[in-house]
C-alpha cells in the first residue's frame, strides 16, 4: 500500500472536500467555503490528482460522489472534528470530572482550609479526590513532572524558574502561651519576648527567620528548645510548657480552649503573612486547576482571620 507524505498533504483540503461531498455541487460548496466557483473547481482537481479518483462524477442529477468519496466521508467528518477540538477551548464540567488533586501543604492548611474546600468539592465535582502531601525536596521535581498540582506558600517564598504564584488571603499572627504564664496579662517587650524560650514552626527545616533578623537588629536573641514542621505540635507544646511560640491567629483562636492558651499582640510588628497558591506555568491554562485554585481561594476566605492595616495583632513571621 502507497504511503501517503502527510507534511506534503495541504490539509486546507480537507473542509473542501467535505463541503463537495456534502453539497455535491461545486458551486455551493464553494459558498459554504467562501471560495469563487473556479478555486473550488480548483481545489476538486488536486483532491483527484492527490486521492488517485474523481471523486464526483457528472450524472443526471448532477455530481455523483464515487464509491471512494461514499467510503471517505465518515472518516473525512471525524477528521475535521478531530482538527477542530485542537482550536476548540475545552469543555470544561465539574460535575462529571473524575481526577486526583495533590497538594503540598503544612497541618495548618489541611486542618484550616480542608473543611470548607472538600465541602465544595463535594457539592461540584463529586468525582473529585483530593490528596495533601508533604513538601520534602523534591517539590519542585513533583510539580514539574505533575505529580503535584498545587503547594501552599508564602508570597515571600522564592519561586523556581517556570513557577507562579497567586495570592489567597493575608492573615494575622499571634503570641500563644499557655493560660496562666508567669507573662500572661501584661504587655510584652522585645526584651520579654527575647527572655522566654520559644517553639517555632520550621516547615522545610530552614532555620533562618525574619523573627530572628528583626531581634537581631535590637542586639537580641531567642532560645529555640524546640522546632518542629507540625503546627498543631507547636501549639500542644506551649500549651503544656511555659515556652511560647508566634503562630496563625486563625489556628491559634481555633484550639486555644483545647490546648488551654492565651494569645497576645506580639512586640515585633512584621508584616502581616500573605498566603499563597503555587502552580506551574505550563499548567496555567489547565481549566480544571483553574476551578481548584478558585475552591481553595474561596474556602480559605471562610476561615482566615484576614489581616488588614488596622489589625489589632501586631504580626510576626515565624
Amino acid at each position: 500500500m502507497r504511503q501517503t507524505n502527510l507534511a506534503a498533504v495541504d490539509l486546507n483540503l480537507l473542509p473542501a472536500l467535505e463541503a463537495l461531498l456534502r453539497r455535491r455541487n461545486v458551486t455551493r460548496a464553494a459558498d459554504d467555503m467562501g471560495l469563487s466557483q473556479p478555486a473550488m473547481s480548483r481545489a476538486l482537481q488536486r483532491l483527484r490528482d492527490v486521492l488517485e479518483d474523481p471523486l464526483l462524477v457528472r450524472g443526471a442529477g448532477g455530481l455523483i460522489p464515487t464509491p471512494r468519496a461514499l467510503a471517505l466521508l465518515p472518516s473525512l467528518s471525524a477528521a475535521l472534528d478531530g482538527l477542530g477540538s485542537i482550536y476548540r477551548e475545552p469543555t470544561f464540567q465539574p460535575a462529571t470530572m473524575d481526577r486526583v488533586f495533590s497538594i503540598a501543604a503544612a497541618d495548618v492548611h489541611t486542618v484550616l482550609v480542608s473543611p470548607p474546600l472538600l465541602r465544595r468539592v463535594r457539592a461540584e465535582a463529586p468525582g473529585v479526590n483530593l490528596r495533601f502531601e508533604p513538601y520534602g525536596e523534591d517539590l519542585r521535581a513533583r510539580m514539574e513532572s505533575g505529580a503535584l498540582d498545587l503547594a501552599f506558600a508564602t508570597m515571600a517564598s522564592p519561586l523556581p524558574p517556570g513557577a507562579i504564584s497567586e495570592p489567597l488571603v493575608h492573615e494575622a499572627l499571634t503570641l500563644a502561651m499557655r493560660d496562666g504564664h508567669p507573662s500572661q496579662g501584661r504587655p510584652w517587650t522585645l526584651e520579654d519576648y527575647a527572655r522566654h524560650v520559644h517553639v517555632t514552626i520550621s516547615i522545610r527545616g530552614d532555620e533562618d527567620s525574619e523573627i530572628d533578623a528583626a531581634l537581631a537588629a535590637q542586639g537580641l536573641s531567642r532560645r529555640i528548645v524546640l522546632r518542629t514542621p507540625h503546627f498543631m505540635a507547636a501549639l500542644s507544646a506551649v500549651g503544656a510548657s511555659d515556652a511560647v511560640t508566634t503562630i496563625s491567629a486563625t489556628l491559634a483562636r481555633r484550639f486555644s480552649s483545647a490546648f488551654g492558651l492565651a494569645l497576645a499582640p506580639s512586640p515585633l510588628a512584621l508584616p502581616p503573612l500573605h498566603l499563597s497558591l503555587v502552580g506551574t506555568a505550563a499548567r496555567a491554562d489547565d481549566p480544571a486547576l483553574r476551578w481548584l485554585k478558585q475552591q481553595i481561594k474561596q474556602a480559605a476566605e471562610e476561615v482566615y482571620e484576614v489581616s488588614a492595616a488596622s489589625t489589632t495583632i501586631p504580626s510576626a513571621r515565624e
